[in-house]
């Protein structure tokens, strides 16, 4: 499946399409693993972050990391603007790349936001990767509610986050949700393709090492 932007109006409330191997998530399958190590200057493997913490790994640590053979990820996506169709890109060109068995689930509305969090769990990935703002608040109202379930979130992060839930973002990418609302640093120029790329490896490394519940802070 060739990556495309995602369209500014959706038809449906919820799209749920699916793209490379092992399609058939009826099956169980074996727990992931990482293929490969992170590098040095990743982390301080002496002193590992602690909930919450914030790493800034040093950069291209976490090329030599890939995913197992049948890793399944839904992207959850909600919103047409420039940032979240460069977020959610950059996640259908690695899945690609590393032969992830993708589904997408996009919400089209506020009130169905929830909805599609839980339709994306119920699928029961290995990870639900998040790109979207709008995203953000329901995430935190969800998430902590079903521990077994990894979360990534790229571009933004949660303000308290729960052990499975991790972030990616950097300078520029600063919302943590409609309190906190958008810091002055906070930069929709930043949103390029080749940061959003590095976002959704480096935070999919981290959650493959267990480095989970913490932020990654990418230059």
């Amino acid at each position: 499946m060739r990556s495309r932007l995602l369209p500014a109006v959706v038809a449906t409330a919820v799209l749920i399409s699916g793209c490379g191997s092992g399609q058939d998530w009826s099956r169980p399958h074996e727990k992931p693993t990482a293929i490969g190590t992170l590098g040095p200057g990743f982390f301080d493997p002496a002193t590992p972050p602690s909930p919450e913490a914030t790493i800034t790994p040093r950069p291209r640590s976490w090329d030599g990391v890939r995913p197992s053979e049948g890793y399944r990820v839904v992207l959850l996506t909600a919103g047409s603007d420039t940032r979240t169709t460069t977020l959610a890109n950059a996640v259908t060109e690695w899945a690609e790349a590393e032969d992830v068995s993708l589904k997408t689930v996009t919400a089209a509305a506020p009130q169905e936001y929830i909805k599609r969090i839980s339709s994306a769990i119920d699928l029961s990935p290995d990870l639900v990767i998040s790109a979207g703002d709008d995203l953000v608040d329901p995430l935190a109202l969800v998430t902590a509610s079903h521990l077994d379930q990894q979360f990534l979130v790229i571009g933004a992060e949660l303000a308290e986050p729960t052990a499975n839930v991790t972030a990616a973002d950097w300078t520029g990418a600063s919302f943590r949700g409609e309190g906190l609302g958008m810091s002055s640093a906070h930069d929709p120029a930043t949103f390029t393709p080749e940061r959003a790329g590095r976002a959704v490896r480096a935070g999919v490394s981290a959650v493959l090492n267990g480095l989970t519940g913490i932020v990654i802070w990418l230059d």
